[in-house]
């Protein structure tokens, strides 16, 4: 009877050992597993915000109604006042882009060869610096060489000397409707063109790809239009 209980008692006792080590490496493997999950499942919001749908900020003394989902940094989407907000619009509709998906490295440089279709713009209080009107008309005529070339549909280059900051670029600009870029050229990437504005206290700074100024006047008008939108609420 005594050995037929210590019998019984050194089963368990082996079961307990065998079970033991087995109960803990199913245990870490499931926070594994969820760990791999919650690092790879797809995200189809990210990016999203939750908050409202227009956001009140102030940059330079001037309010503006922001689409949060239009805000590319996430610490930027937040009422009150700011001292530069980053936007993304989708062209030629002017709307907020689709949220982003997860996506991989690969993604990613695919994503990369893809034409852009977006405009970006940065809002950013001028704190007294240079106007860009003054730096069109009084700064960049000391960087350009002598020669215009005429555009299509009103539109003249300017070359930037080789010897200058600006050395690679490209100044076009037209008076009606009035647009002034500073392009760079197509190398390995496509060239990208810079706009800026000033209106009271906020410099605008748009930027879009060169090849848009095949139609310059669609993208003129739709500066405009932005500004019009976050500004006048249009």
């Amino acid at each position: 009877m005594i050995a037929s209980t210590t019998s019984a008692r050194r089963k368990r006792a082996s079961r307990i050992h065998h079970t033991g080590p087995l109960a803990a490496a199913m245990g870490i493997g499931a926070v594994a597993l969820s760990i791999i999950v919650y690092l790879l499942w797809p995200t189809w919001r990210a990016g999203a915000f939750a908050g409202p749908t227009l956001l009140p900020i102030t940059v330079g003394g001037m309010l503006f109604n922001v689409p949060s989902d239009a805000i590319r940094m996430r610490l930027q989407r937040r009422s009150g006042p700011q001292e530069r907000i980053d936007l993304a619009f989708a062209y030629p509709t002017l709307t907020p882009p689709e949220p982003q998906k997860h996506v991989s490295a690969d993604d990613v440089v695919e994503e990369m060869t893809q034409p852009i279709d977006r405009i970006f713009l940065s809002i950013a209080a001028h704190n007294n610096a240079l106007a860009p009107e003054t730096r069109v008309s009084s700064i960049y005529p000391r960087y350009l060489e002598q020669a215009s070339t005429p555009g299509q549909d009103g539109l003249t280059m300017r070359a930037f000397r080789t010897d200058t900051p600006y050395g690679g670029e490209d100044l076009y600009y037209a008076n009606t409707p009035p647009l002034a870029a500073r392009c760079t050229r197509d190398t390995s990437t496509p060239g990208m063109c810079l706009s800026e504005r000033r209106i009271d206290g906020a410099d605008f700074t748009f930027r879009f790809p060169r090849n848009w100024l095949s139609q310059w006047r669609d993208v003129a008008t739709s500066m405009d239009r932005l500004t019009a939108q976050l500004h006048g609420g249009k």
